[in-house]
């Protein structure tokens, strides 16, 4: 295995990592919109505080998988072709969520606008749970054969991992999103953002111990790679610790911080695994491995200045969208305006 091969699987790591701490706290204000909201203007005001973020945190996601495409083309063609259904299910998921953003601004009646912030829900809930199944499944072994080409049955998907794995992503996507809505709404509504969060966080220990003991008897990770699994096994269970305690003392930056940490660990907990495969075959010797999977020399050099040109610019951007959005939103006493004007916002702040 080369240096850029190499560099290359842990760019699309960061990307995956980038894309859950950033659009995860997206999908946790979308489920707060109905686990945590009290009325339909808060809804909207929820959606509000991501207005000018959602759309662009999902380009993560679409990059680190042109990234899977042009690095590794053989990786690519057997993770969507085996994943296909999943895939497309998280993708209808994402769509549903995307335009309910738009539809809600425009909608002339407060039906109309609970419908369209019930699909922000419904999205906001079953893309993580999809894509962390989809995550936690291909680390345990699926069917494949020699050539790469994978045939993942229902209980290869639809596991105890899988389903696990799948709400561990949910739930933290969740407690993420609270703590998001706890640096953007006002005092008296970002107080009540941390209780629930303090609440929710006692569910995330036994959730823990049953996922690595899964993990423990599903996968080769503890075996293969002992050393650095449970070091990152205890940074999430750190991170977590620390965003109990400062939802505790009601120090929302770094609850954000924390629960930033765990759903980025959580990807590092997989890619550290999957090292040096790209896919784990349920026959060790049909493995598709990151040497073999990966596109020519030639491309990977390519992509290497292009992602030494454009990576700062694209945190640049990043950066700087936040900065000038990080003012709160005056949400203490009454709720903001009309039904329609707080989405409206949303719409014309995207």
């Amino acid at each position: 295995m080369s240096f850029l091969q190499g560099l290359w699987f842990f760019v699309i790591g960061l990307l995956f990592a980038g894309f859950l701490l950033l659009e995860g706290f997206d999908f946790g204000v979308g489920m707060a919109t109905r686990f945590v909201a009290r009325d339909g203007d808060e809804r909207a005001t929820f959606m509000r505080a991501i207005g000018p973020h959602w759309d662009g945190n999902e380009v993560w996601l679409i990059t680190a998988g042109g990234a899977m495409f042009a690095a590794f083309p053989l990786w690519y063609a057997s993770l969507f072709s085996g994943y296909y259904l999943l895939l497309f299910l998280v993708l209808v998921s994402l769509i549903l969520r995307g335009v309910s953003f738009e539809f809600a601004s425009h909608a002339l009646t407060s039906r109309e606008r609970g419908v369209w912030q019930w699909a922000n829900f419904i999205g906001s809930l079953f893309a993580p749970l999809f894509l962390g199944m989809m995550l936690t499944s291909l680390i345990q072994g699926i069917p494949m054969d020699k050539n790469g080409d994978a045939w993942p049955g229902f209980f290869d998907v639809f596991n105890w991992l899988s389903v696990v794995g799948g709400i561990a992503v949910v739930f933290f996507s969740f407690v993420h999103g609270l703590h998001f809505l706890s640096l953007k709404l006002g005092a008296m509504d970002s107080r009540r953002m941390l209780n629930v969060s303090e609440k929710a966080y006692w569910i995330a220990y036994p959730a823990l111990i049953v996922f690595v003991l899964l993990a423990i008897f599903n996968t080769d990770f503890y075996k293969a790679r002992p050393l650095s699994t449970w070091l990152i096994t205890v940074i999430i269970l750190a991170s977590v610790i620390g965003g109990h305690v400062a939802v505790f003392k009601k120090r929302g930056g770094y609850a954000f911080t924390c629960s930033g940490i765990t759903l980025m660990a959580i990807i590092a907990f997989i890619f550290n695994g999957l090292f040096p495969r790209v896919m784990i075959a349920d026959n060790p010797a049909h493995n598709l491995l990151i040497q073999d999977a990966s596109a020519s020399p030639l491309t990977m050099k390519i992509m290497t200045v292009v992602l030494c040109i454009f990576l700062p610019i694209m945190l640049a951007y990043f950066i700087w969208s936040y900065f000038i959005q990080r003012k709160r939103l005056d949400t203490d006493g009454a709720h903001l305006a009309s039904p329609v004007a707080p989405s409206a916002t949303v719409a014309e702040t995207v």
